[in-house]
């Protein structure tokens, strides 16, 4: 009899840890998910300030995308594209 109340203040004790473990991290995502948000509106306000100062949104998102890149797979990307667009006759 012992033995099976010890048991189960083991699955009480495993129990409420797990329940505090998946609280915790529930709570770090929301809270992740908060700041990314909030990130998410800064970008969208510099993007906004840089295009009232007359630059194209677009193009500067580009470049941001192309930054991000290793060289070598921006430069292949480059190629495939301009293989393309001669293959089009517009270039």
């Amino acid at each position: 009899m012992a033995t099976s109340a010890a048991s189960v203040l083991d699955d009480q004790a495993t129990h409420s840890f797990a329940k505090d473990q998946l609280k915790a991290i529930v709570e770090r995502i929301e809270r992740l998910e908060e700041e990314k948000k909030t990130i998410s509106d800064d970008i969208k306000d510099v993007y906004g300030e840089a295009k009232g100062n007359g630059y194209d949104v677009k193009a500067l998102r580009t470049i941001i995308r192309m930054r991000k890149q290793d060289a070598n797979e921006r430069a292949e990307q480059e190629t495939i594209l301009e293989t393309y667009l001669q293959a089009l006759g517009m270039l």
